[in-house]
């Protein structure tokens, strides 16, 4: 049995479109203990939400996965059937989608909604399933279950059926929640409630987490290790404080300087990323983050910068870490 709860090397998913071939993933490495808390970071399109679909067996047609392999709690994730992803899915691995106003059913009530995946995966009755709900909502913190259970999505505002996407991921108590940008449609006060619920939530539960966002200043708080995701490829990934008090990649330190700080100077303004995304029809030779960084050398233009280690849980992957080195052996 394996240490990890999920383990993922070197994958490869593509999308076979008219177009061409988009290489979604190129070699994504990362692994996740239980009780771990795992913040995906990076821009629209980088790869993110592909990744944890991926291990829930939810890639999009035409996607296909081309390479390496997937664990997952016991699974081979590759070998996998229809059939037994619908068994593993609500029931060990749950998913709390992007947007709320979406993804619950305008023409069921609430208590419909959360009552059916409890009878798919448990073996509880209807009376007893509809007990859970109830249980469900108070966990999230929604006053008045009882007739909440009765009621439509459009009765609740954003932030309640966010909280009742949650109670519906968390039904069969999984091992692993995956959050894909939680917070994304609501408010800021209402965005501070519901990451400290699912903190609350992962410590009474002891499951892991793995937090997609494009916001650094979410995952601060909240995760033990960040992967930094950048055209398919983990260009960083380390403890929370190494990318935060030691990011080595320039894409990495970026989006750090684009975060607003308390302790700026009045009227401080933000710096910017400069640039578009690659297009991943036609990714660059060499590092897919050159085009856009001020830092960029020819042999950025050219070749894939190596894999380097800068502890044994924090690397990236970029040119200027072998420039420094070679700097530095050259002072000495």
């Amino acid at each position: 049995m394996s240490e990890y709860l999920v383990d993922i090397q070197h994958e490869r998913l593509s999308f076979f479109t008219p177009a061409g071939e988009v290489k979604a993933l190129n070699d994504v490495s990362f692994t996740l203990k239980e009780g771990e808390v795992l913040g995906i970071v990076g821009e629209s399109g980088s790869g993110k939400s592909v990744t944890a679909y991926s291990l829930m067996g939810l890639t999009a047609y035409p996607g296909k996965l081309i390479g390496g392999t997937l664990d997952f709690n016991g699974h081979r994730i590759n070998d996998m059937t229809e059939a037994e992803f619908r068994k593993m899915r609500g029931n060990e691995v749950s998913i709390i989608f992007q947007d709320p106003m979406t993804s619950l059913n305008p023409v069921y009530t609430i208590g419909n909604q959360i009552e059916e995946a409890i009878l798919l995966h448990t073996d509880k009755n209807k009376e007893q399933a509809h007990a859970r709900a109830k249980e469900l909502l108070e966990l999230v913190g929604i006053n008045e279950p009882e007739r909440r259970l009765k009621q439509y999505p459009h009765e609740h505002s954003g932030g309640m059926r966010q909280r009742v996407m949650i109670a519906m991921a968390l039904a069969c108590e999984p091992k692993l929640l995956i959050a894909d940008e939680p917070t994304t449609a609501l408010d800021i006060t209402i965005q501070a409630q519901i990451l400290e619920l699912i903190l609350d939530l992962k410590e009474k539960l002891g499951m892991a987490i793995i937090m997609i966002t494009h916001d650094l200043g979410i995952v601060a708080n909240m995760c033990d290790k960040i992967a930094v995701m950048y055209a398919g490829h983990i260009i960083e990934y380390g403890l929370t404080d190494d990318i935060f008090y030691n990011p080595r990649h320039e894409y990495t330190k970026g989006l750090i300087r684009s975060i607003p700080r308390l302790d700026a100077k009045e009227h401080e303004r933000l710096v910017p990323i400069e640039g578009t995304p690659v297009d991943m029809l036609n990714p660059p030779k060499g590092c897919p983050f050159a085009p856009r960084c001020d830092k960029c050398m020819k042999i950025c233009l050219r070749e894939k910068p190596p894999l380097t280690y800068i502890t044994d849980v924090h690397y990236s992957q970029c040119w200027m870490i072998q420039k420094e080195e070679m700097e530095r052996e050259a002072d000495e």
